[in-house]
């Protein structure tokens, strides 16, 4: 008998270790943390916490998506273990693989229907690659999702609050009725006719803005290895790389730390602004620190460079501008060997 009380004992004791130390916090006790404004994006691992724990007003109805470049089998969700609860979702699926644009409004809310989001939902997103993961918070606000999260500093700083990860994978329960009219928000995307009739205009007060790098900018490269063509829409100006945007820890710069880094660039933050990038990723970094600091004065132009070198009469920059070193030509006349090795 007394073996018996000893060995119940021992095993209660492993049992009590392991729920200790799998998790910072219990998943039953509520974690507290500030509210955050409907239109506030980037959150911390103490936020999302609480959202789960039940410590929040959006504790009532959300959904956390790891957004990922990779194939599921070969994504850290599947490998490593993702947020408990969170549902899988491909970057490619929010996305229309003829021009890499955001998906027609009908596939889109189709898309989001399959996932369970409604525009009351609100959707916590979190993934490697910061860039694309701001890619579906900017598809997702254009559809009209009212409450739309990044966790900011992702599944590292997820980690790194102490939080678990599980390893079995969640399957979505659909929604039926999105409950707006997708897009929502459709003045958030400039149609690349509208681009170029803005730029042919000179209109003083808009500023196509370049978040690529200054090799891709200057036509060096196209930074991609399936696009040959290397250069920006003439008029475009430099915004700086997407990667100057993101922290050492992989958070987000601040509204002050962006605007500093405008400083020595050819527009303000009070112009108005089309962010646009090599298919769209990076530009949605600005767009959504602008967005969610109140500015309505930037929109995307969806698409990017990929889909502006596929127009051979489009009119080309080569070289910066800002210093005099370029020159002006058409997609049809730039040379075919500046993929990315």
């Amino acid at each position: 008998m007394k073996k018996r009380i000893l060995s119940l004992l021992i095993l209660a004791g492993l049992v009590l270790t392991v729920f200790v130390g799998c998790s910072k916090e219990p998943a039953t006790e509520v974690v507290e943390a500030e509210p955050v404004d409907a239109k506030k994006v980037f959150v911390s691992p103490q936020w999302v916490m609480s959202v789960i724990t039940g410590g929040q007003e959006e504790s009532n109805k959300y959904l956390i998506i790891e957004a990922s470049k990779e194939r599921l089998k070969d994504s850290s969700y599947a490998k490593e273990g993702h947020i408990p609860g969170a549902l899988y979702l491909n970057i490619k699926d929010i996305e229309d693989p003829i021009y890499w644009t955001l998906k027609s409004p009908e596939k889109m809310e189709e898309t989001l229907l399959e996932l369970g989001i409604t525009k009351d939902t609100v959707v916590i997103l979190y993934g490697s690659d910061v860039s694309g993961v701001a890619r579906v918070a900017t598809g997702l606000i254009w559809a009209g999702v009212d409450k739309v999260k990044v966790l900011d500093g992702g599944l590292e700083a997820w980690t790194k609050a102490g939080y678990e990860l599980e390893t079995t994978a969640n399957n979505p329960s659909p929604a039926t009725d999105f409950g707006a009219e997708v897009p929502a928000r459709p003045e958030l995307i400039l149609p690349i006719e509208d681009v170029r009739n803005k730029l042919a205009e000179e209109d003083t007060n808009f500023r196509l803005v370049s978040i690529r790098s200054y090799e891709e900018f200057t036509g060096e490269t196209s930074g991609y290895s399936f696009i040959a063509k290397a250069g920006e829409p003439k008029g475009a100006v430099w915004g700086k790389a997407g990667s100057e945007y993101v922290k050492e820890d992989g958070s987000l710069i601040s509204l002050d730390e962006m605007k500093e880094l405008w400083a020595d660039l050819d527009f303000t933050i009070d112009d108005e602004i089309s962010f646009y990038s090599g298919r769209s990723w990076n530009a949605s970094i600005p767009f959504l620190i602008m967005y969610e600091n109140g500015y309505t004065n930037m929109t995307i132009y969806d698409g990017g460079w990929y889909r502006w070198q596929l127009n051979n009469e489009f009119e080309v920059q080569v070289g910066d501008p800002a210093s005099g070193d370029v020159t002006y030509t058409t997609v049809k006349e730039l040379p075919n060997d500046k993929a990315a090795k």
